[in-house]
């Protein structure tokens, strides 16, 4: 007489151990250098973004806002505005002017420079539009140059 086991269903195959794989499911090897390394990695390249955006957008040496914009028509906008620079500088200011929907219809890059001593200048410019304007803004100043 042959001796069977209580656990063994009869007809299932039996398989010799330590092969045909593993019959439990083991946690996985966990690599901690490569994870370290996809972090590092990670934390570089966003350092290096946000280097790229700071020196396009970012510099606080040069700052603009709206005082105000008028003489709105079907085809312009007046814009007034202030841009802080070094004393004595100058920058490059991007106005634009957009519709009620918020379509660009006109934008242009406008030079404005301080007197010496002073680091702050006053400017008005008009923009030419293809349509009525809801607003006029200045986007951004950066240096010239």
């Amino acid at each position: 007489m042959t001796e069977t086991h209580a656990t063994i269903i009869p007809g299932a195959p039996v398989f010799p151990p330590g092969r045909y794989g593993r019959r439990r499911r083991e946690p996985g090897r966990r690599r901690p250098a490569l994870v370290a390394l996809l972090a590092v990695t990670l934390v570089a390249a966003l350092g290096v973004a946000a280097y790229g955006m700071y020196g396009k957008y970012g510099n606080p040496d040069y700052d603009a806002e709206v005082v105000t914009y008028t003489d709105i028509t079907d085809t312009q906008v007046v814009v007034d505005f202030r841009v802080t620079v070094p004393a004595g500088g100058s920058a490059i200011c991007v106005l634009r002017a957009r519709s009620h929907a918020g379509a660009e219809l006109a934008r242009e890059e406008v030079t404005v420079t301080a007197r010496p001593g002073e680091s702050q200048v006053n400017a008005r410019h008009r923009l030419v539009t293809t349509a009525r304007p809801f607003i006029g803004e200045v986007m951004r100043c950066r240096p010239t140059g």
